[in-house]
């Protein structure tokens, strides 16, 4: 298997092109830890396919996921849905985790939904609600743009992140449902959960947010142009904003996630019928 990230992408858009008969697709949906049960909401699928199946992508993945790609027709775009994503703290690295988006683009994909299940550290967030990223703070110290030469896949790796997450997408999300607050999102390695301290560092820089994913993936999006609407799931109060029974575990997050998950993939198919 080549070396390059996007030759390896081409591979699996390729792949994906062979197994569904669609040369071409609009938007890709990733699903964080325990939502996968949005892909119902977002329509029948059209084809299903096993990351197994997929070059460069994992035959198992994170806890609460699914190792599934569907292609499903969302009101006039098509749109490819993963089940299940990559993370650093499974010992993969930003261009493995950076995969499953770059080889969305390269069936055609323009714009991309991204979600995950968040720790809430700005008060008032309670478990179940639904807050749109409009920045993030990247506290892993990996990029999917490391090693780049200028013009690899197309474009300079120094990329603009200015507007990161798409001000014109978040604005379609809150005319679906004007309760939709904001936020900045962190992300950390993980695997572990915080401690209080680390949250109390995390609100000082002015995160609203945190969580193990997402970022990586945004990243890659921006280096080649698409748009980007991130959604998080606020699983839990974060790590010491609790004063009794504050204990985070994976699978409280995971079953808090799956409640809301249909709820989740109804949003995200209303959103895109107005693109």
């Amino acid at each position: 298997m080549s070396t390059d990230p996007f030759t390896r992408a081409a591979d699996a858009a390729g792949a994906i092109a062979a197994s569904t008969g669609r040369d071409h697709h609009d938007v890709a949906i990733v699903l964080g830890s325990g939502l996968a049960d949005a892909a119902p909401a977002l329509g029948e699928p059209r084809s299903r396919i096993g990351f197994c199946e997929l070059p460069g992508f994992p035959a198992v993945v994170a806890p609460g996921q699914r190792p599934e790609l569907r292609s499903v027709a969302v009101g006039d775009l098509s749109a490819l849905v993963f089940l299940g994503r990559m993370h650093l703290y499974e010992g993969r690295t930003p261009a493995e985790v950076a995969h499953p988006v770059r080889t969305a683009l390269a069936t055609g994909c323009s714009t991309v939904v991204i979600t995950n299940a968040a720790g809430g550290i700005r008060e008032g967030f309670a478990p179940g609600g639904f807050v749109l990223i409009s920045d993030h703070l990247n506290l892993t110290g990996r990029s999917p743009l490391t090693g780049l030469s200028k013009g690899q896949g197309g474009r300079t790796p120094f990329v603009d992140l200015t507007d990161a997450w798409s001000h014109r997408l978040r604005e379609v999300a809150r005319k679906v449902d004007r309760s939709l607050e904001e936020g900045v999102y962190a992300q950390l390695g993980g695997p572990h959960f915080e401690t209080p301290a680390e949250i109390r560092m995390l609100r000082t820089l002015g995160a609203d947010l945190v969580g193990m994913s997402s970022v990586i993936e945004l990243i890659a999006a921006r280096h080649l142009g698409a748009d980007v609407l991130g959604v998080s799931v606020v699983t839990n109060l974060a790590a010491g904003m609790v004063v009794e029974d504050g204990a985070v575990s994976a699978g409280s997050i995971v079953e808090v996630a799956q409640s809301q998950a249909g709820r989740l993939g109804g949003l995200i198919r209303e959103v895109l019928q107005r693109l």
